[in-house]
């Protein structure tokens, strides 16, 4: 496994799960799973994952990430 690289494919990260789940708690990064170079899932800090449970599930957070960043990137009058 290479910690560098956000994608990881899900034999490599099943081979080193003990890697995966340091560089994610310790370091505090998200990994991508992947299967033939397609992300099918995400691996992120569990108060990150907590967060999208209390607001909903993965589409509320999303909805409300999404937003968010339209309203910044809205022009200021």
């Amino acid at each position: 496994m290479d910690p560098s690289m956000e994608d990881q494919p899900i034999a490599v990260a099943r081979a080193n799960i003990s890697k995966l789940h340091n560089a994610v708690q310790l370091l505090r990064r998200v990994y991508f799973l992947t299967s033939r170079g397609t992300r099918e899932a995400a691996v992120v800090p569990v108060d990150l994952g907590e967060l999208i449970q209390e607001v909903g599930g993965a589409d509320s957070a999303a909805a409300i990430l999404k937003r968010h960043i339209n309203a910044a990137e809205a022009p200021s009058r």
